[in-house]
């Protein structure tokens, strides 16, 4: 429980934030027009459309483009299908880790020329399955620029933590180059107090203790950027190195009792990128990548009890490992016509995981299966893809990828599995009339399975320990998707999604032996979902400068349960979360501010021996930022949290029936925190 609510309350900051960043102009702004007349799919927006909300970064103005909400990728393995919706200059970072929000954090506004918001697909354009992704052109004029921020995070009652960093980028002609230094922090917002409620089958108390939890970290690292003209063509380079460290407790007291249960976790790692681009003719281009990223981690979990003055046998799981990856990419476009570009290519890819692993209970080793082991896979990848504008109002775009890997793993158990899957992708846009716009996408997708679902784990927490399991299979989808986009008044957007998945293979969480639990293969399961995002800009009812915005994604998912039979929804799939906001530029006081609020949020897991889950209800975040200068930013924050409750119903045995051991409700008032940000460039 503990990394899904830090995950899940983590992206919960920054989808706000991002919500809260996209304000509206003062001024009504023009409709941006296309591209070309004839590529309807394309809307540029050039620096005039944000030159009221005095953007100091080019970040600033990807986050104001109606239509777009910034996707750095899942951050799987391998290359395709894993990288996020913002290109730059027509291309993607040269690292998977220096994302496309990173790059254009560290742009000075002043240096875009223009951004394309790409809908549905363009020749010569890699969506890499997106719907819609934006492609940020900068200028190539001789440039010194430097961006320092400061940041504080003040909560209250809890740990007060603090950031910075340091981002120079120079370029001279077609050459340039950069370095970031960051020291960043990590944190949860459901952090706080609480009762801990624990009844019976009969629902009589059996348990009622005060609960504190806190979890805090960072990291430090360096990253450094060269791009150069080479042998005809151009060549971006990128490394990085950090450290990184995370620590939690979770305390548990009542009279004569105490339960604590503590992580720590230290770890470091580092990468390398490189991507090379060239024309061979005037119509056919090539781009070669390599990526190489490595990481290693130590971490402890330690549970102790005190009942009655007697402690209880400390429980303590230690872990220590490494992992890496390895990738060589390259492809081949050519464009046959303005309207008409195809492109083909192959990926390769290495990947390895090696992790040894102990639990101990009062000092006594506790088998695991899967304790020490070493995961590795090799995987190929050859691909094709055409893209073909009929006509000014209508795009298609048709591709296919062959993956061919293999999975072994040594140590305490010794498997090998291969799989070859075909991965079809179709994708038309239509744009009947001006402002709307049909896209409609079917595609196979498989998953990436996570290396550390073969080595054994703990959740001391709450109790659980997991084993590994060998028996792991990617999961596949067939995914049907239809999104019908209204566009009006200048940067206001209505935009409507459903989704059908069929699933095979769904991962979720499976019995083992000896009571144990491990993630595996369940079976075939659907995704039912609804998305509707409305963006409403409030200049022609009188109030200027102002925009209103809701989104809200639903879910209904069904899979088999494999401990009862029963139907149930997947595991950690969020059936809802809406977010209602509302932004305003006052030009005059060279000032923004906004709020948002979430009513309500949670998941829930499902494990053979427990069912548990969260909510949280009244989310509200609220802010405003300050802009003396064009080149200095005060932002203020404040994010508040209602309630956050997390529910536990354990089973006394795991019979279809699964009579109830007891059920443990822990209420926790999350701190209120402030954030204090400043940003100067030069």
């Amino acid at each position: 429980m503990r990394e899904s609510v830090l995950l899940a309350t983590t992206a919960l900051l920054l989808s706000a934030g991002v919500a809260s960043a996209q304000t509206a102009p003062q001024s009504p702004p023009p409709v941006a027009p296309a591209a070309d007349p004839s590529a309807q799919g394309v809307l540029v927006f050039t620096p005039d459309f944000f030159a009221d909300q005095r953007p100091n970064t080019a970040l600033d103005m990807v986050s104001r483009v109606p239509g777009f909400s910034v996707n750095d990728g899942s951050g799987n393995r391998g290359f395709e299908g894993a990288v996020g919706n913002i290109l730059i200059n027509n291309a993607r970072p040269a690292s998977k880790n220096d994302t496309g929000s990173s790059v254009l954090s560290r742009t000075l506004a002043s240096q875009v020329e223009r951004i394309e918001l790409i809908r549905g697909g363009a020749p010569g354009i890699d969506m890499q399955g997106y719907s819609v992704v934006v492609n940020v052109i900068l200028k190539t004029e001789n440039t010194r620029q430097s961006i320092l921020t400061a940041s504080g995070f003040f909560f209250d009652g809890g740990r007060d933590m603090f950031a910075g960093s340091y981002q120079f980028s120079a370029r001279e002609g077609e050459r340039t180059w950069g370095v970031t230094l960051s020291d960043g922090v990590s944190m949860s917002d459901s952090n706080g107090v609480g009762p801990v409620i624990r009844t019976d089958a009969n629902g009589v108390v059996t348990r009622n203790e005060d609960y504190y939890n806190d979890g805090y970290g960072g990291g430090q690292s360096i990253r450094g950027n060269f791009a150069t003209p080479l042998f005809g063509g151009k060549i971006d380079l990128t490394a990085r190195y950090g450290v990184n460290d995370f620590h939690s407790i979770n305390l548990q007291t009542a009279t004569d009792v105490r339960r604590e249960s503590l992580f720590e976790n230290d770890g470091d790692g580092g990468e390398f990128g490189a991507v090379y681009t060239r024309p061979l003719s005037e119509r056919l281009n090539m781009e070669t990548r390599l990526i190489h990223q490595w990481n290693s981690f130590e971490s402890v979990s330690t549970s102790r009890s005190r009942l009655g003055g007697v402690d209880s046998p400390e429980q303590q799981f230690v872990g220590a490992g490494d992992s890496s990856e390895s990738i060589l990419r390259g492809l081949v476009r050519f464009e046959r016509s303005p309207a008409l570009t195809f492109e083909t290519g192959a990926e390769m890819a290495y990947n390895m995981l090696e992790v040894d692993q102990a639990f101990t209970v009062g000092g006594v080793p506790i088998p695991l299966p899967s304790a020490s082991v070493k995961v590795e896979e090799t995987r190929g990848e050859a691909f094709g893809k055409a893209t073909w504008r009929i006509k000014p109002e209508l795009t298609l775009e048709g591709g296919l990828r062959l993956e061919s890997s293999t999975i072994s793993q040594s140590g305490d158990a010794d498997q090998e599995k291969s799989f070859f899957f075909a991965k079809p992708r179709f994708l038309a846009t239509w744009t009947p009339m001006a402002n709307n716009q049909l896209r409609l996408r079917f595609e196979r997708e498989v998953g990436q399975l996570d290396f550390g679902d073969f080595a054994a784990s703990a959740d001391l927490e709450d109790e659980n320990v997991f084993g590994g399991n060998v028996d792991l299979e990617p999961e596949q989808r067939w995914i049907s998707e239809l999104i019908y986009e209204r566009r009006f008044w200048g940067d206001g957007i209505v935009s409507v999604g459903l989704r059908h998945d069929e699933i095979t293979d769904a991962l979720d969480v499976i019995p083992l032996d000896h009571g144990l639990s491990a993630v595996g293969n369940i079976g075939d399961g659907t995704l039912d979902q609804l998305a509707l995002t409305v963006a409403v800009p409030t200049d022609k009812l009188g109030v200027p400068g102002g925009m209103f915005r809701f989104r809200n994604t639903w879910n209904h998912t069904e899979v088999t349960d494999p401990t009862t039979g029963d139907i149930r929804p997947i595991s950690n799939i969020r059936p809802t979360q809406a977010v209602i906001s509302w932004e305003q530029d006052i030009t005059s006081w060279k000032l923004q501010y906004g709020g948002s609020y979430i009513p309500l949020m949670g998941q829930k897991s499902f494990d053979p021996d427990q069912t548990s889950g969260w909510r949280g209800h009244d989310y509200f975040e609220m802010w405003a930022e300050y802009k003396p200068t064009a080149t200095l930013s005060i932002r203020a924050q404040v994010n508040i949290w209602n309630d956050f409750d997390v529910e536990r119903t354990v089973y006394a045995d795991r019979t279809q029936a699964r009579p109830i051991a007891f059920v443990e409700h822990r209420y926790i008032d999350p701190r209120t925190f402030f954030q204090v940000r400043v940003r100067k460039t030069f």
